[in-house]
């Protein structure tokens, strides 16, 4: 097994075909700037609120000879922009959804995982860090995955990790200040403080450190700068939000020109009309594209959204939901639950 199969328990289902979406409301793309500076008072969106969380102790740390503990992490390898790897088709691809500093979910999520081999390959669509508890500890794990593992790794930049960067160069306090977006949370992982409560705002001492990005590693903000935007293979195109549109047709990433587009943008045409290669995105909580453009009552037994060619994966883990991966080509879904 990937992990530790007595310790770490997830569902896995096969979904043997996909839901078509038949309604919708338009709406349009957030404005992008220039690669890698996102436009001055991006809309960050509507997130469900923070859940209150115990300040119990984590549990004990995994053995180091075991993969939930790896050593130092192996080499990126490939461009930060994004990438089309060439060579055979990877024998499978395991996609996982947004993260947010819960590292417990994606312990159990990883545990449930069959024995990889060289020849597969897992993505991770971004967003690590923020609103859970443990962001800190979800960056160090994910960052040392790559030696823990014969599999490929592969971790896409998400708008959060987006969203630091642009504190750490020139402040963004439309982005760290609103509770729901969870920076307090993040900040006190890194620096060893209390777990916050739902709602709770940061101390004055606290607010100053948390609008610089100040307490972020170096090593950290580097990390996160090199992460690429999107990723692809035989089996589908990998992004943390989605594909834009050009006129009447959706880009594929290497066409996008700003691909901080990747990141930021929220189109209910690309969840309703997209019809191309699989892509699989995470950012948009399923639970809002299932109340929005499903005709069809949501499933009882996952999450996940299925489009006509889209699978959308972040079923609000690290606030209140969990964390969900899917199987390229078999279609078989992971959950942390």
């Amino acid at each position: 097994m990937f992990g530790h199969s007595t310790l770490l328990v997830a569902t896995k289902m096969r979904l043997s075909s996909r839901r078509k979406i038949d309604r919708g409301r338009a709406c349009g793309v957030n404005p992008i700037g220039s690669v890698g500076v996102p436009v001055a008072e991006r809309a960050i969106g509507p997130t469900p609120p923070l859940v209150a969380r115990s300040e119990a102790a984590p549990p004990p740390a995994p053995s180091r000879d075991s993969f939930l503990w790896p050593p130092e992490a192996a080499p990126f390898p490939f461009d930060r922009r994004g990438a089309k790897l060439p060579g055979q088709m990877p024998r499978r691809t395991f996609v996982i959804g947004d993260v947010h500093g819960d590292v417990e979910h994606l312990w159990r999520l990883l545990g449930s995982f069959p024995e990889l081999t060289a020849d597969d390959t897992v993505v991770f669509l971004g967003d690590y860090l923020d609103r859970g508890p443990r962001s800190a500890q979800v960056i160090d794990y994910v960052r040392n995955l790559p030696a823990a593992t014969s599999a490929r790794v592969v971790t896409l930049r998400g708008n959060h990790e987006d969203a630091w960067l642009r504190v750490v160069k020139e402040g963004w306090d439309e982005f760290v200040l609103p509770p729901l977006n969870g920076c307090l949370a993040a900040y006190r992982s890194f620096v060893g403080g209390p777990i916050p409560a739902e709602g709770e705002v940061p101390a004055p001492e606290e607010l100053m450190v948390i609008q610089s990005g100040s307490f972020l590693p170096d090593d950290v903000i580097r990390w996160m700068d090199d992460l690429p935007y999107w990723y692809e293979d035989d089996h589908g195109i990998y992004v943390h939000s989605g594909l834009p549109r050009d006129g009447d047709r959706f880009m594929h990433p290497s066409e996008v020109k700003a691909p901080i587009a990747l990141l930021w943008c929220r189109d209910e045409a690309f969840f309703r009309d997209y019809d191309g290669k699989q892509v699989v995105f995470g950012h948009t909580l399923t639970d809002y594209l299932w109340q929005e453009l499903a005709a069809e009552s949501q499933p009882e037994q996952t999450r996940i959204w299925m489009g006509r060619s889209a699978i959308g994966l972040d079923t609000g883990c690290g606030h209140g939901g969990f964390l969900s991966a899917i199987e390229l080509p078999s279609m078989n879904v992971y959950e942390s639950i």
